[in-house]
């Protein structure tokens, strides 16, 4: 399992993170994804890299504060989670 704590604000080809994603996808159990700027009020996944990303993980969970962490560790736990 993989875990990755990112805004998702990918600075180069996000073609290139789509591909990278995808294997990691294809490599690990699951990939959660814990993003500080979920728990914002409006937030959409539009950052060019986060909409890359996003088709190949498999839990897209908050991550803007040691609480919210709790979320991936669910996730990790085999507990359901509702994001």
């Amino acid at each position: 399992m993989v875990v990755v704590l990112s805004g998702g604000w990918e600075r180069a080809d996000p073609a290139l993170l789509a591909a990278r994603t995808r294997r990691l996808h294809r490599l690990a159990h699951r990939v959660v994804w814990a993003n500080p700027r979920k728990a914002r009020p409006g937030y959409a996944p539009l950052a060019a890299g986060m909409a890359a990303a996003l088709p190949h993980v498999d839990a897209f969970v908050e991550g803007h504060s040691p609480a919210a962490l709790e979320q991936p560790a669910a996730v990790i736990r085999g507990e359901a989670f509702d994001a």
